[in-house]
C-alpha cells in the first residue's frame, strides 16, 4: 500500500481518498455486501446496475463487480483537479492508488499459482515482484472474493480493467482507430466477460459477441462524452480519423463545430452501429432469464447513437443522454422482442 504522504497533497487521509473506509477495523461479509450494494445503487447513469428483470440471486454479485469497477474508475480520476481538469501533478497519486487497488485484488487471489510480474506492484528487497500475505482490507474486495469463488472468475478481466485505467494516466490521445480498439479491449470487454461468468457462459463465440457489444457501448460513450472528455484532457477521436476529414488540431482545441466535424462524427457513429450489429447474436446465446437485460443494453447504446444523430453531431454544444422515456422504450421493446421470439421463434 502506498504511504499517505505519497498519494495526497490536500491534507486528505488515505481513507478519505478511497471512499471513507475505516482501515482500523475489519469488515465482515454482511457489511461488505451492504457497502457494495450502496455503491452500486448510488452510481449509475444510463441504466441502474441491476434491473428488476435480473434474477435476484445475481443482484449482489453484480453489485460486487460494479463496485470494483466503480472504485478503480474513481481512483483513476484522481488525476483531475477539483474543476475536473486534467492535472499532471496528480498523475503519481492516481498511479499509487491504482497500484494499491491491484494489490488488494491480488490478495483475493492469494495462493494462485500465477502472479503476473508485469502487473503486480509490491516488491521485495531484491526488486522481485511478490504477493502480499495480508487479507484484503477494502469491503469491496471482501464481497468480491465471494463472487470470484462462487463463479470461478479468473483474475485477467480485473487486471485488464486496471491496465486501461492506468493507460488513461499516460495516454491522452489516440493516433489510430486500431489503437483505440486495443484500449476498448481492456476498458470495456472485460466487463462483458465478467458478466458472462455470472451467467455461466464461457464459450468463445459468446465471448466474441459480448466483446463486440462492449466495444460498441464504450465507443458510444466516447462519442457521447466528446466535450466532457476533452475538458478532462482526453481525446478519443483518433488522429487519423480527424485527418481523414480535415478536422485540424486547431479546430479541435477551439471546439469548432463545422462540416468536417459532422462528417467525422457520422463516420464514427456508423462504425459503432456495426459493432452492435456484430454483437446482437449475444442475446440468443445467454440464458433466457437475462435476455431482456442483454438486449436492453444493446438498444440503449444504439439509442445514444441515434440521439447524437438527432442533434446533428453538435457534441460541443450538448451531451445526449437517455431520458426516462428512452429507457422505458428500450425496456418495452426488449421485452416485446423477447416475448415474440419465445412465442414464434422469430426476430421482430
Amino acid at each position: 500500500m502506498p504511504d499517505n504522504q505519497t498519494i495526497h497533497d490536500n491534507n486528505n487521509t488515505f481513507e478519505e481518498l478511497i471512499g471513507g473506509v475505516d482501515f482500523s477495523r475489519t469488515y465482515d461479509a454482511d457489511e461488505a455486501r451492504q457497502y457494495c450494494s450502496k455503491v452500486a445503487r448510488s452510481h449509475y447513469e444510463n441504466f441502474k446496475v441491476v434491473s428488476w428483470l435480473l434474477p435476484r440471486e445475481l443482484h449482489q454479485h453484480f453489485y460486487n463487480i460494479y463496485s470494483y469497477c466503480r472504485w478503480a474508475d474513481d481512483l483513476a480520476d484522481e488525476i483531475t483537479n477539483h474543476q475536473g481538469k486534467y492535472d499532471l501533478k496528480n498523475r503519481q497519486r492516481s498511479y499509487d492508488l491504482l497500484s494499491w487497488w491491484r494489490t488488494q485484488l491480488m490478495r483475493v487471489y492469494e495462493g494462485d499459482d500465477v502472479v503476473p510480474s508485469s502487473s503486480f506492484p509490491v516488491s521485495d528487497d531484491k526488486g522481485q515482484n511478490v504477493p502480499t500475505q495480508d487479507a484484503p482490507l477494502h469491503p469491496v474486495m471482501i464481497a468480491l472474493s465471494e463472487t470470484i469463488e462462487r463463479f470461478s472468475i479468473p483474475k485477467e478481466p480485473f487486471l485488464d480493467l486496471l491496465w486501461a485505467f492506468e493507460q488513461d494516466q499516460q495516454k491522452q490521445e489516440y493516433e489510430t482507430y486500431e489503437e483505440l480498439l486495443n484500449y476498448c479491449r481492456c476498458s470495456a470487454n472485460p466487463v462483458g466477460r465478467l458478466v458472462l461468468c455470472l451467467f455461466g457462459v464461457r464459450d468463445p463465440v459468446s465471448v466474441y459477441h459480448s466483446d463486440c457489444v462492449c466495444t460498441g457501448l464504450q465507443l458510444a460513450n466516447f462519442w457521447q462524452d466528446v466535450y466532457r472528455d476533452f475538458c478532462r484532457g482526453r481525446i478519443y477521436l483518433p488522429r487519423e480519423d480527424r485527418a481523414l476529414f480535415g478536422y485540424t488540431d486547431d479546430q479541435l482545441h477551439r471546439n469548432d463545430y463545422n462540416d468536417a466535424f459532422r462528417k467525422l462524427m457520422q463516420f464514427e457513429v456508423d462504425r459503432t452501429h456495426d459493432w452492435f450489429l456484430k454483437g446482437y447474436e449475444l442475446v440468443d446465446r445467454v440464458p433466457w432469464k437475462v435476455q431482456i437485460d442483454t438486449e436492453m443494453f444493446i438498444r440503449a447504446g444504439v439509442r445514444i447513437l441515434k440521439k447524437i444523430e438527432k442533434i446533428d453531431f453538435d457534441l460541443w454544444a450538448q451531451r445526449p443522454v437517455l431520458t426516462r422515456s428512452d429507457k422505458a422504450m428500450c425496456m418495452v421493446r426488449s421485452a416485446g422482442q423477447f416475448l415474440w421470439k419465445r412465442s414464434f421463434g422469430k426476430i421482430v
